[in-house]
């Protein structure tokens, strides 16, 4: 039952969790917190801060989301409602929700859409092969 659990659930949590002020900084501002800045061999400095390493967590996880939409079995079917629910829920705080107003949390919900639609084309493609073998 919990590997049915979304893992993009982890992003959305960290997302409203800074937002409230819990890891120091409150409001919008926590996502421009700098996180790690190297001076690169041209000279130039590459900083990445919160909202940029959250978006990079999202999409390792996207990954390993996908990963699972690819095995077959019974779980995969509350997998994808799950996925489909805490997208709704992105997508409903994204327009209600004055701090998620952000272009770091409409890429987040932009990853978990693409984590259902995927999810739905990867198990739409397994449960096919599966058919035609059988034929």
């Amino acid at each position: 039952m919990i590997a049915a659990i979304p893992l993009l659930l982890v992003p959305f949590i960290l997302y409203n969790v800074g937002v409230m002020g819990v890891f120091g900084t409150s409001g919008v501002a926590m996502l421009e917190q700098p996180v790690t800045s190297l001076t690169m061999p041209s000279g130039a400095a590459w900083t990445m801060s919160v909202g940029d390493l959250l978006i990079v967590v999202a999409l390792a996880i996207l990954f390993i989301e996908i990963l699972k939409a690819t095995r077959a079995s019974t779980r995969a079917l509350l997998d994808h409602l799950l996925s489909m629910v805490l997208f709704v829920v992105f997508l409903v705080e994204f327009l209600l929700v004055g701090n998620a107003a952000t272009d770091v949390f409409f890429i987040l919900m932009t990853i978990s859409f693409i984590d259902v639609i995927a999810g739905f084309s990867v198990s739409m493609r397994t449960a096919a092969r599966d058919v035609s073998i059988g034929l």
